[in-house]
């Protein structure tokens, strides 16, 4: 920062955010100067180093609460587990609630490891387990990508699934779409009827009948 960079040229960017170019470094420095600024150097593995005329107090904060963020956001979106039981025997209807489970977490943007354990002679099918992994992938698949395959570790096959992010946005823009035209087919319906719309309705306007004409007499031979 300002004196500190000895670097010269140096590619500089003013507190406008305008590339200005490759200049000296003593006039990127004076013109830090008269804008009461300092001179920052953001790129210094570039050729030449990429410096910024700008307030490095403001620049620290905002880049510490940046940082603060990726730390929340790090610890908020963490590896969740779903057990398929304590063995094969597991009735489907709790599977489909462990994969609903499943399903939340990958929309939230967790990752999801699935868990299949054996017991006693459920070793002798292991094959079984493999099967059902592929059938969790199959269903999670609009949501989801593998990134760990199924695999065995001691007595149970595990795999990682992480969130497909354009499929999960796309599903949410659907969703958010069919809700707004719910809710505007809704505020139609709730409208009042026009005045006179159902006079109209309860008397309708007779047609009009064309008039009668009298028969002509045919000529006498």
């Amino acid at each position: 920062m300002n004196d500190r960079i000895r670097v010269s040229p140096i590619r500089l960017i003013d507190e406008d955010g305008e590339m200005i170019g490759v200049v000296d470094i003593e006039d990127a420095l004076n013109r830090a100067r008269e804008a009461e600024l300092d001179l920052v150097e953001i790129s210094p593995e570039a050729s030449p180093p990429v410096c910024r005329i700008l307030d490095y107090g403001k620049f620290r904060y905002e880049q510490s609460k940046k940082e603060k963020a990726q730390k929340a956001r790090s610890k908020t979106l963490e590896m969740k587990e779903v057990r398929l039981g304590r063995s094969m025997k597991i009735d489907p209807h709790d599977i489909e609630i462990r994969l609903n489970k499943a399903r939340q977490f990958l929309t939230d943007g967790h990752k999801v490891q699935i868990v299949q354990n054996f017991r006693g002679r459920e070793m002798m099918h292991r094959d079984r387990g493999f099967d059902r992994m592929k059938d969790i992938i199959e269903k999670l698949s609009d949501v989801s990508k593998m990134e760990v395959p199924p695999r065995m570790a001691g007595r149970r096959v595990t795999m990682i699934l992480a969130p497909d992010k354009a499929k999960i946005d796309k599903i949410k823009r659907r969703a958010e779409s069919e809700l707004k035209n719910k809710q505007e087919a809704e505020s139609q319906a709730s409208k009042p009827a026009p005045e006179g719309a159902s006079e109209q309705k309860a008397n309708p306007v007779a047609e009009s009948k064309p008039p009668a004409t009298e028969p002509v007499e045919s000529g006498k031979s």
